[in-house]
């Protein structure tokens, strides 16, 4: 019998991607050997594990989620988010701005950046944010035919590159007229970096100069902020708040992380806009981009995290038990900062946080040699990612040894 090749249904732009996420992919992996009995160490997702080696689940967030009625679980949320849950993430970023805002319920975080790149950007251009950052930015972009860019993130002594941001920024309005600028802080995915109120506030003035030429929007992907320094997002949220006269000001708000829920898929994508009228017409275009992708979010998921940003009883219990998560990891933050400080590795500041990384001039050598040891952190262009949220405090120390060990091999 002889066969005719068909000519593939796909259109040329979707050919030739990769099946998997990578990280997702070396976790696996690294789930496989443990289950075979081997003993291995595995630092690369973004989930809060606790001493034990299990999720770490605020059970006030569980109970939340157990509450939630049939009727609940199973109806169809509005399109844009039920309106306590938009109300309720509105008022938890902006707290008496919240009138200013327009607000739509998003599947995480990821569903926030989204909406953001496909409405702020036509196709063809491109988002900026700095040169470590986390991959699915590119992915969210290309995805949407959007292309990415970066500026210098640190400069020689570790610090925000203010003067790279503003060149770049100026660089990109001058391409395409306009700029999406993406900043992932604090708790910076995958430095661990969180920026100073000075970096804000000298941030905030690159791009009020540029946004005085051209229309730029903010986007500040906060997935982490629950769990670093007290000051970073209050810092963060007055300087975005100063710009929203002259620049388009985003939140990209998730649950995930917060409420360690990371599978309810529950964020928001929340915009400041002073102007009543451009602000129904964000809102209207926002709504349209919910329709014409997810159609809607997890109703349960809405009514349970609705619960416990408004319900007072709730939400100090959750505060608490979150608190306490906090400090683990912070004991987990102070003993790789003191280890990696012992074996003269080179990092950048690191105050809180799901993850850091160590920087390599041969990451994916070094983390090839790390996996022959059963350890398993995430290669990057001169840079390994490790998720200290995933160490027990008792691992930090051998796993930051073997991990120098790796690089001077």
């Amino acid at each position: 019998m002889t066969t005719t090749h068909r000519a593939s249904a796909l259109v040329p732009n979707r050919r030739g991607r990769s099946g998997d996420d990578p990280i997702f992919a070396l976790h696996a992996e690294a789930t496989r050997r443990r289950a075979a009995g081997e003993r291995v160490v595995n630092a690369t997702l973004g989930a809060l594990l606790d001493e034990d080696g299990s999720l770490l689940v605020l059970p006030t967030a569980a109970r939340a989620v157990r509450e939630v009625g049939v009727d609940d679980h199973a109806a169809y949320a509005p399109i844009a988010g039920t309106p306590a849950f938009l109300d309720a993430v509105r008022r938890d970023v902006l707290g008496a701005a919240a009138g200013e805002a327009a607000a739509v319920a998003t599947p995480g975080g990821s569903g926030a950046l989204r909406h953001a790149i496909a409405t702020f950007l036509e196709p063809g251009q491109s988002l900026l944010t700095g040169s470590w950052f986390w991959g699915p930015y590119r992915t969210l972009a290309d995805e949407n035919e959007r292309g990415l860019v970066t500026f210098r993130l640190f400069t020689d002594e570790l610090a925000f590159d203010v003067d790279a941001l503003d060149e770049a920024l100026g660089s990109v309005i001058g391409r395409q007229g306009r700029a999406l600028l993406i900043l992932n802080d604090p708790c910076h995915n995958p430095t661990g970096y969180s920026m100073s109120p000075a970096e804000w506030t000298a941030v905030a003035d690159v791009v009020r100069k540029h946004a005085a030429a051209a229309p730029v929007a903010v986007v500040l992907d906060n997935a982490y902020s629950a769990y670093g320094p007290a000051a970073g997002m209050a810092a963060a949220l007055d300087a975005l708040r100063g710009l929203a006269d002259i620049a388009t000001v985003m939140v990209a708000w998730s649950a995930s992380k917060t409420f360690t829920h990371y599978g309810l898929r529950v964020g928001a994508l929340v915009v400041l806009e002073h102007d009543e009228g451009e602000r129904r017409e964000i809102q209207a275009a926002l709504t349209h981009a919910c329709r014409g992708t997810w159609s809607n979010v997890n109703r349960g998921g809405l009514v349970a995290i609705t619960r416990l940003l408004v319900d007072p009883t709730l939400r100090a219990a959750v505060d608490a038990e979150r608190a306490q998560a906090v400090a683990l990891l912070g004991r987990r933050v102070a003993a790789f900062n003191d280890a990696a400080r012992e074996v003269g590795l080179r990092w950048p500041r690191y105050d809180g946080g799901f993850f850091t990384t160590v920087f390599a001039a041969d990451a994916q050598g070094a983390a090839a040699r790390l996996r022959e040891r059963g350890v398993y952190v995430v290669p990057l262009p001169g840079g390994l990612r490790l998720g200290i949220c995933a160490l027990s405090v008792a691992e930090v120390q051998p796993t930051v040894v073997a991990l120098a060990e790796s690089l001077t091999t």
